[in-house]
């Protein structure tokens, strides 16, 4: 099964990449890579998440944050290849949690953005990662995502 076919039977729509929010590109390929700029939880344009996750937000909304991120980073991959059967490889997932004080699960977090690459990419899927908290984000987002990946 393909890739794309695989995000729609998962009920997932990649929408057409979100538009910058300052002075960069969504995504930039370089050989065989692509390099996302993180992403953050838009939908249809709107900020869906916003805050410190275990202040303003629960660890299970920034789950979903990340998941959204994800689904954004792979609009941005998409938007350069057309097609993200493109893709070879998730090589790398790098995610920012906007903590709460004391707030040390950012890899429970992250692992919304892991978890459906995995699920949709299978052993393509599986990358190295960092996840890290942070003190803000921009337009307080309550957490980014990039992503290095492999395309054919």
């Amino acid at each position: 099964m393909s890739f794309e076919a695989k995000l729609k039977e998962m009920g997932i729509v990649v929408p057409d990449a979100p538009k910058p929010v300052a002075a960069y590109v969504p995504a930039v390929k370089i050989g065989d890579m692509i390099y996302t700029s993180g992403q953050i939880p838009f939908v249809a344009g709107q900020l869906k998440y916003k805050g410190k996750v275990g202040r303003d937000i629960s660890l299970e909304e920034g789950y979903d944050a990340a998941k959204v991120c994800a689904i954004n980073a792979l609009a941005a991959i998409k938007s350069l290849v057309g097609s993200l059967d493109q893709i070879e490889k998730i090589v790398k997932v790098v995610g920012f949690v906007n903590s709460a004080p004391g707030f040390t699960d950012q890899p429970k977090v992250i692992n919304g953005a892991s978890e459906l690459l995995a699920a949709a990419f299978g052993e393509a899927g599986a990358h190295a990662r960092s996840a890290v908290g942070v003190a803000e984000l921009p337009v307080d987002s309550a957490v980014e995502v990039e992503l290095i990946v492999k395309v054919k």
